[in-house]
């Protein structure tokens, strides 16, 4: 049964139903010509859905018998005198969703009023394709037709897109095409056709010797306004013979070189061009090519092996071109003497530029620049780029960005800056504190902004990274250091003067001097021999009372003591220091004669030292104190502090003025000074000096 039988057999019955329908709504308006006019328009809107739902109705029963009829075979549903049918504009009304396998050996993967998508084309079924297809006229309301695993010879493909072509197809994609055949020359008619956009991908050509000129012909001279051909290994695509109406073009992931479209004046329609991944190497001749593309406005070169080298032949650029993306390639530096100098929009990411060369580039139209990945050590100005709105620069080794970008690039509304390996520091510091203030620009702010150095920081956020501002305050710095040293100057100055530090450092270079001496023209001494019991340090104002009475008391009485005195003990020709080293250091005992007039003397300060150092140096207790006369501790000079410790400390005999006591005080100090000399300085007891 054919399709205008089905319609002849559903025609009584929705005829009758229609009739009913009608006299319904024939009555119901005969009923509300009595009611109001408000009633009347209610019921003229009932009739009008009443009327719609009659044609939902009718529609639905055609498309049962049409798609019974398209699931007979072919020799039924399309007799040779199917031109007289009107069929035409009938769509395919298959509405399963799945994979159904007709009796044509082809998968209907999708069929809709609009679209129609069938798999597993052969040679044994492509003939009842293109019977198929022919039906879709011009005037018929499918537009998208995709093909998937094609398997036939040449011309039977070239049947297929001249069927197409005359047909009311506007989208036709077709992949994974294996073409089994010899390649030859198709006389193919582009006239009267609705083609707007056609896709090629994953075409494989078996013969290996063929005029390639019969496959690039066909494409190239094409009148669509879209063309894609990707992932085919296409070597190369020739020129059209005339003006092409290309608009987009797509030569995605395949073996084109260099030698593309150069010196090539019928794309100048052409406004999209894509030729990512495939194997160019001159960014110069990419220029050349389109540079005759008068109305070119996006090109990609991205995932290619470009590379430029600053030849002295300048670049030739489409004016027209505003977006050029050059990622994934291998440019250097040099790129930027080779760029379209309209450019708006640019993108470099995943290249070998290490900086942004400054008076090369002028590209004043430049809005969006993406360098990513990249070698940068910091953040390109913007001195040739007065534009610049969006910038890039992710993943590049910037350890601390320069604090002037935004000053040098006030038209910049987002930097990415994120992922590099910034060195937490004074100058990072100042590049936080400067985007703070300038708004939040910086996109991926904080989690991609983190410290990779120094070690002890790796791994903190940015905006968790402080530093005092006296850390990175220079001038601060120094004038805070310069203050503190004046202070500690000063402090140690007045030590020094109070404690008469310069007086003990001179004492000590001279006893040490005294030493050095003794120690070389004595070399094999290893110590030194006691030759007196005590050495007696007073003050000339007191030489009365230590002749008079200590000397004659010691010496003259029992114990025979013998005492050093530098009236009588100094050698002459030695330094007095020297005399007094030497007479302590030969003495068992220092005998001090404590008095107002002591602490007055320079001499016996000198005495008091050298006894004191050799007190602490022999960890021995040879210090005697005699106060002769109190002393008041206000006349005891600042640099007496060692006295001063010694009388809080040590015990001190104390000269009676009651002439009862002193038998008492010289028995005292003579068990203070009792030891036993070697017996060669014992025979000199008794003598007189």
């Amino acid at each position: 049964m054919t399709i205008k039988d089905n319609f002849s057999s559903i025609s009584p019955r929705i005829t009758g139903l229609e009739q009913r329908w009608t006299d319904r709504e024939v009555l119901n308006i005969s009923k509300e010509t009595k009611s109001s006019m408000s009633e009347n328009t209610s019921s003229l809107r009932n009739f009008f859905v009443y009327k719609c739902l009659f044609a939902l109705t009718f529609w639905n029963h055609v498309s049962l018998s049409v798609e019974n009829e398209l699931l007979t075979p072919v020799s039924n549903s399309f007799p040779e005198d199917s031109s007289d049918q009107k069929i035409n504009s009938l769509p395919l009304l298959y509405t399963n969703r799945h994979q159904s396998k007709s009796s044509f050996d082809w998968v209907v993967i999708q069929n809709t009023t609009e679209s129609l998508s069938l798999s597993e084309i052969t040679n044994d079924n492509v003939k009842k394709l293109v019977v198929l297809l022919s039906n879709f006229t011009q005037g018929s309301e499918l537009q998208n037709l995709t093909l998937t695993n094609v398997s036939v010879d040449w011309s039977a493909l070239m049947d297929i897109f001249q069927t197409v072509w005359h047909s009311s197809i506007e989208y036709f994609n077709i992949n994974r095409v294996t073409q089994l055949s010899d390649v030859t020359s198709y006389a193919f008619d582009y006239s009267g056709t609705s083609m707007k956009a056609l896709t090629v991908k994953k075409i494989k050509i078996t013969d290996m010797y063929f005029d390639q000129d019969d496959i690039y012909r066909i494409f190239a001279d094409m009148n669509i306004a879209d063309m894609t051909i990707a992932e085919s290994e296409m070597i190369h695509m020739i020129c059209p013979s005339s003006v092409s109406p290309f608009r987009h073009l797509n030569f995605l992931k395949n073996e084109l070189t260099d030698i593309l479209f150069q010196k090539c004046d019928n794309l100048i329609q052409l406004e999209t061009l894509i030729l990512q991944r495939n194997k160019f190497e001159s960014l110069l001749k990419v220029s050349f090519m389109t540079s005759r593309m008068k109305s070119l406005k996006y090109l990609d070169m991205s995932n290619n092996l470009l590379h430029h080298d600053g030849a002295d032949v300048q670049c030739q650029w489409a004016a027209s071109l505003t977006e050029l993306d050059l990622s994934s390639n291998q440019l250097a530096d040099a790129v930027f003497e080779c760029l379209p100098v309209n450019i708006k929009k640019l993108d470099l990411q995943n290249n070998q530029i290490s900086s942004v060369p400054k008076g090369l580039a002028d590209l004043k139209s430049l809005e969006e620049l993406n360098l990513a990945s990249n070698r940068l050590a910091d953040l390109p100005g913007c001195s040739g780029f007065t534009s610049l709105q969006f910038l890039n620069i992710e993943m590049n080794s910037i350890l601390t960005p320069s604090t002037d970008f935004f000053q040098s690039c006030p038209r910049v509304k987002e930097l990415q800056a994120g992922h590099n390996p910034f060195k937490c520091s004074c100058e990072l510091q100042d590049f936080i504190r400067v985007e703070r203030q300038s708004g939040g620009k910086l996109f991926g702010w904080p989690s991609a902004y983190v410290c990779e150095y120094p070690e002890g920081l790796r791994g903190t956020e940015l905006k968790d990274f402080h530093l005092s501002e006296l850390a990175c305050n220079t001038t601060l710095l120094l004038v805070t250091a310069l203050l503190l040293t004046l202070v500690l100057v000063a402090v140690v100055s007045f030590l020094c003067i109070y404690l008469d530090v310069p007086w003990y450092v001179r004492m000590t270079w001279r006893w040490t001097q005294t030493k050095r001496r003794a120690w070389h023209n004595h070399p094999k001494e290893q110590e030194t021999v006691l030759q007196f019991h005590a050495f007696i340090s007073y003050s000339e104002h007191d030489a009365l009372w230590v002749k008079n009475e200590l000397i004659p008391n010691l010496e003259k009485g029992e114990g025979c003591i013998q005492l050093c005195q530098h009236e009588r003990n100094f050698v002459p020709g030695k330094s007095i220091v020297e005399n007094i080293i030497n007479c302590i250091e030969k003495s068992y005992k220092s005998i001090f004669v404590l008095s107002p007039n002591f602490v007055q003397s320079e001499w016996c300060h000198y005495e008091l030292y050298f006894a004191h150092h050799k007190l602490f140096s022999e960890n021995s207790n040879s210090l005697i104190l005699i106060l002769l006369e109190p002393i008041p501790p206000y006349v005891i000079p600042a640099r007496y502090h060692k006295l001063k410790a010694l009388m809080a400390k040590r015990t001190y005999l104390e000269w009676p003025k009651e002439r009862s006591k002193h038998a008492l005080f010289w028995a005292n100090l003579r068990a203070a000074i009792n030891i036993n000399l070697p017996s060669s300085d014992e025979n000199r007891c008794g003598e007189t000096v």
